[in-house]
């Protein structure tokens, strides 16, 4: 028996991306210079670099919030380097979901209906509106449910840790099932402990077979993917396995534990 192939979601080719800084067009940064990357179904993928390494440009494009100079940029199958704005717009909301460090939540909206918010964007429930309200419901609190705030979905941001609102966050990038998840510093704004409980949610994910591209400064969060990249100087200069993965789930009981006996020391 053939072993099963694996479904290619990013293909990058030679992506290059130029700005030109003055009038005349004289100043050229370049960005990224000829970047190759892909990643397969279920991969859990770090990006990292140094400041001025391009990370920040290739997850732009990554997420179709930008276009290559030159080079081609293949999302589940659709070509994007080339697309219209309009089919940016749709791969923007069906193919990627986005988790920002800032979690970029609606405060006077619970968590349900922050969750529910990509739904409101697709074009096919426009004339079944009673149905798809629903519709929209369930499937915003299973999402929710799935990453462990069944009992939060009636909460405001307001009312919630920050742990529990990047999971919100993380529930309203996962509603419309896309082809992966684009986290960009998703725990830049959190202490140690919530630290490893989203690192733990991430892997959990994955384990299910949702795949993640992860931008990140930290090497310490890398391990816990399974892949890490290296830009510098706008190249992709490394691309390597994570050999020695790390476990969030237990390194957080034992972060705890640790926690817990500073806590008994001081009192």
């Amino acid at each position: 028996m053939q072993p099963q192939l694996k479904t290619a979601v990013i293909q990058m080719r030679q992506i290059k991306r130029e700005y030109r800084m003055d009038v005349k067009n004289a100043v050229v940064v370049r960005a990224l210079r000829g970047v190759d990357f892909f990643a397969e179904e279920g991969e859990f993928v770090s990006v990292m670099g140094p400041s001025g390494s391009g990370k920040s440009t290739l997850m732009n494009i990554l997420g179709c919030l930008d276009k290559p100079t030159s080079g081609t940029y293949t999302l589940d199958g659709i070509e994007t380097s080339k697309s219209s704005s309009d089919t940016f717009a749709f791969i923007r909301n069906q193919k990627i979901g986005f988790v920002f460090q800032s979690f970029n939540l609606l405060a006077r909206t619970t968590a349900l209906e922050n969750v529910e918010l990509p739904l409101f964007y697709r074009q096919k429930e426009k004339n079944k509106k009673k149905s798809m309200a629903l519709n929209r419901k369930q499937r915003a609190a299973a999402a929710l449910e799935e990453v462990g705030l069944g009992d939060r979905m009636d909460h405001f941001p307001s009312q919630l840790s920050g742990g529990q609102q990047q999971r919100v966050a993380i529930a309203r990038a996962m509603v419309n099932d896309p082809a992966f998840i684009l986290a960009d510093e998703p725990t830049g704004n959190l202490d140690t402990g919530m630290t490893l409980e989203i690192m733990g949610l991430f892997q959990q994910l994955n384990d299910r077979g949702k795949t993640i591209i992860m931008v990140t400064h930290e090497p310490e969060l890398a391990v816990y993917t399974k892949r890490i990249i290296t830009l510098r100087d706008g190249q992709l200069v490394s691309d390597k396995p994570v050999l020695d993965r790390r476990n969030a789930a237990e390194d957080l009981v034992q972060w705890k534990k640790s926690h817990a006996l500073l806590s008994e020391n001081y009192s």
